[in-house]
């Protein structure tokens, strides 16, 4: 499991920032010059050695652990959308896009569903988050929306 600290990062940094400052150099003059696919071999290659320098291997980059962190991020941006629709509710407005669907937007969100369905597209501050079973929250926003106009 990765348990590094702070300290640990600031530590590594401050041993190896020659070495990470050369390769960040060589990086970008590579990026400049070479053209071709050539280029994004020889940027692996290179972030392949900084991390083998390191010190680090695959086993010290807990895959469950990266997973739970995006998994926490998910979780998180849910939240917030769920917050938002119940902070917005009072401005939502519902649009009949007359060929069954229907969109909902507030400031933040956007939902868009078709009539009868128990799914709909959730989009927030612009950025999907996928399809969302209709819930007690959803389906108020919904209701508010149409009684808003």
């Amino acid at each position: 499991m990765l348990n590094y600290d702070w300290e640990t990062w600031k530590l590594f940094f401050q041993e190896h920032w020659l070495i990470l400052v050369a390769a960040l150099v060589v990086l970008l003059i590579i990026i400049r010059l070479v053209k071709t696919v050539v280029k994004w071999a020889l940027v692996a290659v290179i972030v392949i050695v900084v991390i083998i320098y390191s010190g680090y291997t695959l086993n010290d980059l807990n895959l469950d652990s990266i997973t739970s962190i995006g998994t926490q991020v998910a979780d998180s941006v849910k939240k917030e959308a769920v917050n938002a629709m119940a902070g917005e509710i009072k401005s939502a407005s519902y649009t009949d896009n007359g060929d069954g669907t229907y969109t909902v937007k507030t400031d933040t969100l956007e939902l868009t569903g078709a009539a009868g369905d128990n799914e709909v597209a959730v989009y927030y501050r612009g950025t999907s988050l996928g399809k969302w079973k209709v819930d007690d929250t959803i389906q108020s926003l919904i209701e508010q929306a149409k009684q808003n106009g």
